[in-house]
């Protein structure tokens, strides 16, 4: 069966149990003990009853033989002056010979024998024995071996505990013994169970706390993340239980997940900012493509040659545009759903800044630009993957040689940085606008003071080189230009 009801209720409701089994076991217990010692004290008290009586003359007759008249009137002497006791006649094999019970009181007409040879023996107190008037029931007694002319005549059998006494006991016990007792076990319960439930409600209160939170946390949903983490008491102060150790988990826990909800919601936003500016920057392109298109088509048959030539390679620029972004936006979605892994290989970086120097030689020329490599010896080999990296170096110059204008100067500088190379990336431009600094690395914005955008390229170089354990930063500096950073171990 279930029980139901709050964590402290079901506490209480077993500790309640619990004291009232272990109050009546104690109270079991005592009783037994008690009646244990008072059996004891009653047998030692009366060990010589029954040697006196077996010496009593009146016991044996003149002649020296068993007077039973004499035998039954002491017996009713012996219990009017003490009803708490019983006195049989035992022949040697253990049948009753004499007594004075009342007529059909007497339940047995035979007494075991072997309690009275373990009394006479000296065994522990107390001794147990029959009760000739009580089948199954044995009590404390005393006994005592009766000689006749120096030859074994039986025992004399003492019941110390007899039907009056027992009687009696019982009706004590039910007035006032019995009813202290059970008076004692209540007293004792409601004390016990006033300490437990104050205690209950002390160490189940974290619990309550973290209950409420949970709470907090199902009822509000998302809004609970962005408020931020519930309150829970001393939450972070550490704690030996397990209830603090749950409560310290519980708001760790809240934390992580705050702070991965906002940086989703966050990545969200630069995802729709992304989507919203790639819109606008294939917007521009084809709608310069489709007008020029359309020019040539209504005009086809007016325009000269020259003029057909110079509107067909500006299509032809536009739609260059269109695909190297839808270019950039695949090799984008692949980097950020993972289907690039880095390949990685160890190589000298600077063999791979020459060779993609080569690529860029004539672009430069035509742009009376200066590639400019600084590269020290001795520098030492990274480990990455060489595709990859060399993605990154062309991003950047590319970006560089377009924004540096006429006469200008590209730099790239590679410094040993402990066991791997620091590379710097600069040119001689207008420099990164104020207003794309902050989000350069995560989404493609568009200044309209320069007209210089991010693009997508220094968000792909950003998501390679985090493959890499790496990270990329645009450096400030005074002059002119734009400086990006990285390293590569």
């Amino acid at each position: 069966m279930r029980l139901r009801g709050t964590l402290s209720q079901r506490l209480s409701l077993v500790f309640a149990v619990l004291l009232l089994a272990c109050c009546g076991a104690s109270a079991w217990l005592q009783l037994q003990a008690s009646g244990r010692h008072e059996q004891e004290v009653t047998q030692r008290l009366s060990a010589g009853l029954a040697a006196h009586i077996a010496a009593s003359n009146p016991i044996l007759g003149e002649s020296g033989a068993l007077d039973r008249a004499e035998v039954h009137a002491l017996f009713d002497k012996l219990m009017a002056v003490n009803p708490s006791v019983e006195v049989y006649l035992l022949a040697p094999d253990g049948r009753i010979e004499a007594q004075a019970a009342p007529p059909g009181h007497l339940k047995l007409d035979r007494v075991d024998l072997a309690p009275i040879h373990r009394l006479l023996g000296g065994a522990d107190l107390p001794v147990l024995g029959d009760d000739p008037r009580a089948q199954g029931v044995r009590k404390v007694f005393s006994a005592a071996p009766l000689k006749i002319d120096g030859r074994d005549a039986g025992y004399v059998y003492v019941v110390l505990s007899g039907e009056e006494r027992e009687a009696l006991v019982a009706n004590v016990a039910a007035g006032s013994v019995l009813r202290t007792m059970l008076w004692s076990i209540a007293l004792v319960a409601l004390l016990g169970l006033l300490a437990g439930l104050a205690a209950f409600h002390l160490i189940t209160r974290p619990l309550r706390r973290l209950t409420s939170a949970v709470r907090q946390f199902d009822s509000e949903g998302s809004a609970a993340l962005e408020s931020g983490v519930p309150t829970l008491g001393d939450a972070g102060q550490g704690g030996g239980d397990e209830i603090a150790t749950l409560r310290d988990a519980f708001a760790q826990m809240t934390r992580r997940i705050a702070g991965q909800w906002r940086e989703l919601r966050t990545q969200d936003q630069q995802r729709r900012e992304l989507f919203a500016n790639i819109s606008h920057d294939l917007r521009t392109p084809l709608t310069s493509l489709h007008g020029y298109l359309e020019t040539l088509l209504m005009k086809s048959d007016t325009l000269a040659p020259a003029e057909r030539r110079h509107y067909l390679e500006i299509a032809l620029g536009q739609s260059r545009k269109v695909g190297r972004l839808a270019q950039e936006l695949f090799e984008l979605a692949r980097l950020e759903y993972g289907v690039v892994k880095p390949e990685k290989e160890r190589f000298a970086l600077a063999d791979l800044v020459q060779d993609v120097f080569q690529k860029f030689e004539l672009a430069a020329e035509a742009r009376r630009q200066r590639l400019v490599a600084d590269i020290p010896p001795g520098l030492p080999v990274v480990t990455a993957d060489l595709g990859l990296i060399e993605r990154v170096l062309t991003n950047l110059l590319d970006n560089a040689i377009r924004h540096t204008p006429e006469g200008g100067e590209i730099a790239v500088v590679l410094r040993a940085d402990g066991e791997g190379v620091a590379v710097e990336v600069s040119d001689t431009g207008p420099g990164i606008p104020g207003e794309l600094r902050q989000s350069l690395f995560t989404r493609p914005l568009f200044s309209s003071s320069t007209g210089r955008g991010g693009g997508l390229g220094l968000v792909i170089v950003q998501r390679i080189l985090q493959l890499h354990g790496s990270d990329i930063r645009l450096q400030q500096r005074a002059e002119k230009g734009a400086v990006f950073c990285f390293a590569l171990r």
